[in-house]
């Protein structure tokens, strides 16, 4: 379980990459992969193509990064999620908070 990050050559592009299990395990990582970028008008992807599983907590997670990026007047995508994933992610309704694409 690990947490990526990577900025775009323009600086305009923030990626986030969980590897494995999202849960409570990578709250700080996870928290820190964001909180140090206070840019505006970025765009920041959590890339969800390595995560096999999401828990609760990682929902939680997802809508504390959506309230920091919203101070920033930054968006954030939901990229790739797995089949099993994305299912988590509609049954807790995040298609109506957040763009997720694949």
């Amino acid at each position: 379980m690990t947490i990526a990050t990577m900025m775009s050559e323009n600086g305009k592009e923030l990626s986030i990459t969980v590897d494995g299990k999202f849960d409570f395990s990578l709250h700080q990582s996870f928290k820190e992969a964001y909180s140090s970028f206070s840019e505006q008008n970025m765009i920041i992807i959590l890339d969800l193509s390595k995560t096999s599983y999401l828990d609760s907590s990682a929902l939680g997670m997802i809508l504390l990064l959506k309230d920091h990026a919203e101070k920033n007047a930054n968006k954030i995508m939901i990229k790739n999620p797995n089949e099993a994933v994305s299912k988590i992610l509609k049954i807790a309704q995040f298609h109506r908070l957040l763009t997720i694409d694949g």
